[in-house]
């Protein structure tokens, strides 16, 4: 590649592995951050201490929901692509401030798609979310389902961001590309995600708070299975569909498509608290809780569609992506 990308949330867990992986494959990398107080902004700094040394990468330290600033950044260079990772995250926080969700995801998910209208942006990749499958039942989870019954705030406002990415391709034929995540895991990670918080506790010797009793069931995906399914999808440009069928929301006149990006192997979470407990070598001290408001008890994806269009889904196995994550995790932290 010889083109020019730009990465929102360049600082983030996701966003700070691709623009490693974008630079290694010869992209110029145009990387965007608040970087927010949401966890400790000294880790979002480390990660772009790994970056900012390569010619080829270029920083501005940009909130999103600036309008102004969003329409400077793209007053500039042209971008090939443009990924947006930059979002106000956690499902658990947005009971506690909901409007930090309207600014990131909706109204900074606006300023990226206007500033991609303007520039005429050959392709805009965004991540959403296994949560916006909400309320749904039926697994494993497909992108032909409905999702009409989020259960939390963050999962409404990434699901807002799909139907706003949508009006744009159809409006302005702006080609776009959503990514639905199943719980990322790996070094670098975010502190505020179960695995992370569940090492820092049974190192430390504190109990492990542990919702729904135990009866949890996570996707869990690891980080390079995510930005190799990115990768291969920043080229494949989504095309109208001809013909369509309104009763399938995987379906589109416009040029729009959704992809889960999971490891398509729900693990039960005492499973994956005790696969935590053989790498460390230590007993975890369990709580056990009651379902907290806004979570589901299991996300499994189906991820029929994304091997169909690029020929790859993520297989990395729980034990050989926390074995990496737990020498990054041991090696930082001292």
């Amino acid at each position: 590649m010889d083109g020019r990308i730009l990465v929102t949330g360049a600082a983030g867990f996701i966003g700070f592995h691709l623009c490693r992986r974008l630079l290694a494959d010869g992209w110029i990398v145009q990387g965007a951050d608040n970087l927010n107080d949401y966890y400790d902004p000294s880790l979002k700094r480390d990660r772009l201490a790994q970056l900012e040394g390569h010619p080829a990468f270029q920083f501005q330290l940009l909130d999103m929901a600036d309008r102004a600033g969003v329409a400077g950044l793209f007053a500039g260079p042209h971008f090939d692509a443009v990924i947006h990772l930059a979002a106000q995250a956690g499902v658990r926080h947005s009971l506690e401030a909901p409007h930090s969700y309207v600014d990131s995801n909706i109204v900074g998910f606006v300023n990226v798609l206007e500033g991609c209208r303007a520039q005429q942006v050959e392709h805009l990749l965004f991540a959403s979310s296994s949560s916006v499958y909400g309320a749904n039942s039926a697994l494993p989870y497909s992108v032909h389902d409905p999702v009409d019954h989020p259960v939390s705030l963050y999962a409404a406002s990434k699901r807002a961001g799909e139907l706003m990415a949508h009006s744009y391709a159809h409006l302005f034929s702006l080609p776009c590309t959503g990514l639905r995540f199943f719980t990322v895991y790996g070094p670098w990670g975010r502190p505020d995600m179960a695995y992370f918080s569940f090492t820092r506790k049974i190192l430390a010797g504190e109990p492990i708070p542990v919702f729904n009793h135990g009866q949890m069931q996570r996707d869990f995906t690891y980080i390079d299975d995510i930005i190799e399914g990115v990768v291969r999808l920043i080229p494949h440009t989504p095309q109208s569909q001809t013909p369509w069928s309104e009763k399938d929301p995987a379906s589109s006149s416009a040029p729009f498509r959704l992809y889960n990006i999971g490891n398509h192997t729900p693990v039960p979470l005492i499973d994956f608290i005790e696969a935590l407990e053989k790498l460390l070598e230590r007993k975890a001290q369990i709580e056990w809780l009651p379902m907290q408001a806004g979570d589901v008890s299991a996300t499994y994806a189906d991820v029929s569609d994304l091997q169909k269009a690029i020929g790859f889904a993520p297989d990395t196995t729980l034990h050989d992506g926390l074995g990496p994550f737990l020498s990054w995790y041991r090696q930082y932290y001292g």
